[in-house]
């Protein structure tokens, strides 16, 4: 496969693995009444248990970025926390154009923002350390 190929298919999985994980966590902690349905009622407790778990999801997908990564795995990891940084910021503009009323706190997708480089680059990190990483952290 070609290595432009294997780069977009390295931080399309990585983004795809965050927000899927994410979102079936989401659907679970719902189905099973943890979380209620309406995201209006849930408490600060809920929605800090919902980011520190897509938090941990976005560090194994900048994990899985830079794992995927053909070469310059860390070029790859920032290419998904930029990826992530502007869908979290569409998810601040959405939060206050529209749903301000009915998703909760307001902290909660400045939240998800925020974590998007340092959780990226923590889990391309993770990725390019240890044995076996053939100093595949440099840029």
């Amino acid at each position: 496969m070609k290595p432009r190929i294997q780069s977009v298919l390295a931080v399309v999985a990585g983004f795809l693995v965050t927000a899927a994980a994410s979102t079936a966590v989401d659907a679970i902690m719902h189905a099973t009444g943890i979380f209620p349905s309406s995201a209006r009622s849930m408490s600060d407790l809920l929605f800090v248990i919902a980011s520190t778990y897509r938090a941990l999801f976005t560090v194994a997908g900048g994990f899985l970025t830079a794992r995927l990564a053909p070469n310059r795995p860390m070029h790859h990891a920032w290419i998904l926390a930029g990826t992530g940084l502007v869908a979290g910021v569409a998810g601040i503009v959405f939060y206050f154009l529209v749903g301000r009323e009915r998703l909760g706190p307001a902290w909660y997708p400045v939240s998800i923002a925020a974590e998007a480089i340092p959780c990226v680059w923590f889990g391309g990190r993770l990725s390019t350390s240890g044995s076996g990483s053939r100093s595949r952290h440099r840029m």
